[in-house]
């Protein structure tokens, strides 16, 4: 903290909650500065030019005034079951410069020159500091439980890694020009889901392990939200949509010229037959809805992309071509099921799951991931459809209708996106580039997203910061650069 001009009285807290809040805390002023300590952990509060520090049963706290030209640093130190190092100031303030100069530099060098370059280089950055640097994966947020509605049971974990989100990530990665950073996540997440081939985890945590199971807390939660809860279910559902998001990660990797090897090359085909076989299953589709499985369109038509990127791997002479033949029937069989049963004449428009009324904002994913030509006429439709019945203003919700839980929700941010981007692409630009620029003025003061989004007053509902939204935001407006042109 510098001080530029004029006196600011200021105050500092530190409350350590190891465990959840559960676990036992000891904080001892030691000598230079005091340690919150629980079981192996331990946390030091180094301060320089922060006032005098007093301990206390739960705290560690200071006061001081901020002057013209006076500079205060507060540095949060932790070990776990190794020795705490009080490190020097002058270190300290070194490796804040140096990482400051580092971020400085990777995001200069983004690719993405357009209108809302703030907006996507802020993106990236939440990308970028939501990867678990010793494995490489990319959690999904960073938080647990955060509410989709207060007072609310709609609280979950989402620390760990999705598959869906990975493959969107590189394609992300890739479309900005960080072709390290994809090359790098393409290999964790390829590596990772070695233990279940051709089967699918919905998702893995950031070491790679699959056991996830979910439990709850003790705890109020935010602003008395309830259950908190670490680990999650939705790990052992079926959601066929992430069998597609993944193959098509795989041929963008090789579409933007690089190699997927031998040995991804025939993990592909094992997928691809797999989807083959189970694509005709009811799923919990791309929302984990936490009800009887259904024939939900989105992943229906993710299972044709699978076999459609599966296919353009072969032209590409990546996989060997002995069953394209098979990828091509059964992809025509998925097409058929989609045209005839997902398609509602009365609503003109692709519904939510096979017989449905209602619809759902991933139904955009259809024109995004190609599963039809953006400007196609039941395209269009369907865009224009799902703006009618699930946007206040330029949100959107997920679906209409029940889906086992009680209370409502916000608007999914996520989704709000992926309608600029269907816009753009299906050759509505300026409606597009209108529905961006109301969208990136909701970004909170350091240009963050959440989950979800009140419509009504824009508060922020659900896990934050939310990569998918970034996520979003980053292809909608690569896409609506690509349209321009």
């Amino acid at each position: 903290m510098e001080g530029l001009d004029g006196r600011v009285a200021i105050s500092w807290r530190i409350e350590p909650r190891f465990g959840y809040g559960l676990a036992r805390t000891r904080i001892e002023p030691r000598t230079p500065f005091p340690v919150a300590t629980s079981g192996t952990t331990a946390l030091a509060a180094c301060a320089w030019d922060a006032g005098r520090i007093e301990t206390e049963a739960t705290a560690i706290a200071g006061r001081f005034e901020a002057r013209a030209g006076t500079r205060t640093t507060i540095a949060l130190v932790a070990a776990d079951g190794e020795p705490l190092v009080f490190p020097a100031r002058a270190d300290v303030e070194r490796r804040i410069e140096t990482t400051a100069a580092f971020w400085r530099d990777w995001s200069a060098r983004l690719a993405y020159d357009g209108p809302w370059r703030d907006a996507v280089v802020r993106s990236a950055l939440a990308l970028k500091l939501l990867v678990f640097a010793p494995s490489g994966a990319i959690a999904a947020a960073s938080t647990t439980s955060l509410p989709e509605s207060l007072g609310g049971e709609r609280n979950w974990d989402y620390r760990f890694s999705w598959i869906r989100d990975s493959a969107f990530t590189i394609e992300s990665l890739l479309q900005l020009g960080c072709d390290a950073e994809a090359r790098a996540f393409f290999w964790w997440f390829m590596h990772a889901t070695q233990r279940t081939l051709p089967r699918l985890h919905v998702l893995y945590r950031l070491d790679g392990d699959t056991h996830t199971p979910e439990r709850t807390l003790p705890l109020a939660g935010y602003r008395d939200s309830r259950p908190v809860r670490i680990g999650n279910g939705a790990a052992n559902q079926l959601q066929l949509d992430t069998y597609g998001e993944l193959l098509d990660a795989a041929y963008q990797y090789a579409h933007r010229g690089h190699t997927v090897g031998r040995q991804t090359a025939w993990d592909v085909a094992r997928i691809a037959d797999y989807v083959c076989s189970q694509w005709r299953e009811p799923d919990s589709g791309i929302w984990e809805v936490r009800a009887a499985p259904r024939h939900y369109t989105q992943s229906k038509a993710m299972c044709w992309v699978a076999l459609d990127r599966a296919r353009r791997l072969v032209d590409r002479g990546e996989i060997p071509a002995r069953r394209a033949t098979r990828w091509a029937s059964e992809a025509a069989d998925i097409r058929r099921f989609i045209e005839e049963r997902c398609w509602s004449e009365a609503k003109r428009s692709y519904v939510w799951y096979a017989g449905a009324d209602g619809l759902d904002a991933s139904l955009l994913l259809l024109a995004i991931m190609r599963y039809e030509r953006p400007e196609a006429a039941r395209m269009r439709m369907t865009i224009e459809a799902v703006r009618r019945e699930l946007a206040a203003g330029p949100l959107l919700h997920r679906y209409t209708g029940a889906d086992g839980l009680a209370r409502g929700e916000g608007a999914f941010a996520c989704c709000s996106f992926w309608l600029a981007e269907a816009l753009a692409i299906s050759g509505q630009r300026r409606e597009a580039e209108h529905v961006m620029d109301e969208l990136v003025a909701l970004a909170n003061d350091v240009g963050l997203y959440s989950e979800e989004i009140d419509p009504a007053s824009h508060a922020f509902l659900g896990n934050f910061p939310q990569g998918l939204v970034h996520l979003a935001l980053i292809s909608a407006a690569v896409a609506m650069q690509e349209a321009s042109q």
